[in-house]
């Protein structure tokens, strides 16, 4: 029998969680969650993360498992997932993997690349050049050295630009040298591809008001507390979440109110738009509108002929 999974995916509030509790009332699907925001602990609000009631009639796996100081790899995501997937075969149920970071969907699908490990020294002569010419002048350097790993990589994307030229610099090999020789590990598994999104004013408009609502709810007293906790840092991976970036530097007075809101919604449509682009890419995926009538009941039509 051929192991079968069901991937839904989608931009940052496509309307992902409330299709994963669907299916997993309907079929008892396990849901396991793709959301590098959603590991860490105390970051509630700003992550859009299910409330408790939710999580306790439709549990999520992998949220709510580090602490914000603490670091999460796409490694560890590819290792705690294929683990969790196998436990629920073991278990009879369909495994759900539901959420929007897509570099983890491609390491689970694709196999990782075996790449060398962080070089201390090298990150800090890179990161001291970024603050002499710019994040820009960076990607421009990895656009001559790797131009194919320049292509994926958003030039507002700091760590992933470092990365690329630290790998680059430790191998004398390209990242994208690196992923072809490495090829390997592919997921051997039957998915099915649904991927979530409504249409782009649609979604832009929901970004603006989620984002509101946030505030609303208490955003800013949670990265507050957050600032207050010594062991959380500005430039840590958990405050580049988005959102967190923006409030964090209204607390410190460097972006007024207005600013933040406005900041904070562009740096959400930002990463839709890098969603977006990573599933168009994806292959054999089926596009579902969540605004429109009757989509849950084609998410069941085509689980159930998945399943059958």
């Amino acid at each position: 029998m051929n192991k079968k999974a069901i991937f839904l995916m989608g931009p940052t509030a496509a309307g992902k969680t409330d299709a994963a509790i669907f299916l997993h009332q309907q079929y008892g699907c396990e849901i396991i969650s793709v959301d590098s925001a959603l590991v860490y602990k105390k970051m509630d609000i700003g992550t859009a993360k299910p409330d408790k009631t939710t999580l306790k009639q439709a549990p999520h796996a992998l949220v709510d498992i580090i602490q914000p100081w603490e670091s999460y790899s796409a490694a560890s995501f590819v290792n705690d997932s294929k683990n969790l997937m196998e436990k629920s075969l073991f278990s009879k149920k369909t495994p759900l993997l539901a959420g929007g970071t897509m570099m983890y969907y491609r390491s689970l699908q694709q196999g990782l690349s075996k790449l060398p490990d962080a070089n201390v020294a090298i990150r800090r002569e890179l990161s001291i050049l970024a603050e002499d010419i710019g994040w820009q002048s960076m990607h421009d350097r990895l656009t001559k050295i790797d131009p194919d790993s320049a292509k994926r990589i958003n030039q507002n994307d700091p760590q992933r630009i470092q990365r690329a030229l630290e790998v680059n610099q430790i191998s004398g090999k390209t990242m994208t040298q690196l992923h072809k020789e490495n090829q390997g590990n592919k997921l051997d598994y039957d998915t099915l591809k649904i991927v979530i999104a409504p249409e782009r004013t649609i979604l832009h408009k929901r970004i603006e008001q989620r984002f509101k609502i946030m505030l609303k709810q208490g955003f800013i007293e949670e990265v507050e507390k957050l600032k207050s906790d010594h062991r959380i840092k500005f430039d840590m991976p958990s405050m580049r979440c988005v959102g967190y970036r923006q409030v964090w530097q209204y607390l410190n007075n460097e972006l007024n109110y207005d600013d933040m809101i406005f900041k904070g919604i562009v740096a959400t449509r930002q990463l839709a738009k890098r969603q977006w682009t990573w599933l168009r890419k994806e292959e054999n995926t089926v596009w579902l509108d969540s605004t429109k009538k009757g989509y849950l009941d084609e998410i069941q039509r085509l689980t159930e002929e998945f399943m059958a």
